[in-house]
């Protein structure tokens, strides 16, 4: 199949969707980074730092390659001069391998912080912080190395799919190699670490469960400081399961089609889903995590964008406790917040510790 023979349709589709992620990942990442960074509780989490490396890996991707990609989707063909054909491919695996590993980042810390909580303030210092994030960055780009000075496969142009990417080069590429190591291992850690978490955290509620009886002040902290955990726990995991959803037909298309035998259709579609994880990421912290809400209404606030949110209706199901000092309550899943209650939200979290 050549350019000309790429259906017309599947072409415009995609340079659409290309532009429309342009402009709402574009944006979405910018206004997460302005808001983690402005919110002060936010700023001095561990966790916070991985996700801001997440947040401008993505940025990049929005900013540099979704714009590249949609011009070149909307002329069938590679315009920009050979220098860029060999740079973008590097910007796409670099940025992928970025997310994984700032995901691998995130990961370990909340176990760390769950499984190991002793150990946890002289591992996740200011300085180890900054370190580990410029090592991933460094091991991604430099993954990257081979194909690009053309020791191990190349990078050039896919002329029938119009495609910058690694090509093979005396019968050997990088793509699988790179799917194995730089993917395939990532996910594994990740998924192992979880795992770790489900039974760590399983078995501190079976001891909170068996002093329950014990209402002191203590007990009750240490029960919101899990539950602050879980949740921020649990929107991590949700990231990086869709992140997985993503990426992996894209990466299965590109390991076992390398030829592009399949149906152009189909490549398209891998590829309009890969670009999605740089989009979709800000909605999931908006969603499922209050403390980013919250730093979310301030970054809005701040540049008057944004007015009284709408008061949260309570759940017909929901049955506070007198002695519960949590304003969410069973009203995690409820949209937004109450402006009038952001000042007690922002006191009640500050009594429990938050990694």
């Amino acid at each position: 199949m050549t350019a000309d023979e790429f259906p017309h349709s599947a072409a415009i589709f995609a340079a659409v969707c290309a532009c429309i992620f342009t402009v709402v990942g574009g944006l979405g990442n910018i206004i997460t980074i302005g808001a983690l960074l402005k919110c002060p509780k936010m700023r001095g989490h561990a966790t916070t730092a991985f996700v801001l490396s997440l947040c401008i890996s993505d940025l990049l991707f929005c900013t540099f390659s979704l714009p590249l990609t949609a011009i070149r989707y909307f002329r069938k063909a590679w315009t920009l001069g050979d220098t860029l054909c060999k740079i973008f491919p590097v910007i796409f695996y670099g940025n992928v391998a970025v997310s994984l590993l700032s995901m691998v980042g995130i990961t370990l810390n909340r176990y760390i912080l769950i499984a190991w909580h002793g150990l946890y303030s002289k591992i996740y210092k200011p300085l180890y912080i900054i370190f580990q994030i410029i090592c991933f960055w460094l091991i991604a780009f430099f993954m990257m190395l081979p194909p690009l000075i053309g020791i191990w496969g190349e990078m050039g142009l896919d002329e029938q799919t119009f495609s910058c990417t690694i090509l093979s080069k005396d019968g050997k590429s990088m793509k699988k190699f790179l799917f194995l190591i730089g993917f395939l291992v990532p996910c594994l850690v990740i998924i192992i670490s979880y795992s770790c978490i489900y039974i760590t955290v399983k078995r501190q509620k079976t001891k909170l469960e068996a002093h329950r009886c014990l209402k002191t002040k203590e007990s009750a902290l240490i029960a919101r400081r899990h539950r602050e955990d879980n949740r921020l726990t649990i929107m991590m995991l949700t990231i990086f399961i869709c992140f997985i959803l993503c990426f992996l037909p894209l990466m299965l298309v590109n390991v076992i089609d390398e030829h592009n035998t399949l149906s152009p259709w189909l490549h398209t579609f891998a590829s309009i889903m890969a670009w999605a994880s740089s989009v979709i990421n800000p909605f999931i912290y908006a969603a499922s995590n209050r403390n980013y809400r919250i730093a979310y209404y301030k970054i809005f606030t701040l540049i008057k964008c944004w007015g009284d949110p709408a008061t949260p209706m309570p759940s017909k199901s929901y049955q506070g406790s007198k002695n519960s000092k949590d304003p969410s309550g069973g009203m995690r899943s409820t949209p937004l917040f109450d402006s009038n209650d952001i000042q007690k939200i922002q006191k009640n979290n500050a009594i429990g510790y938050s990694a």
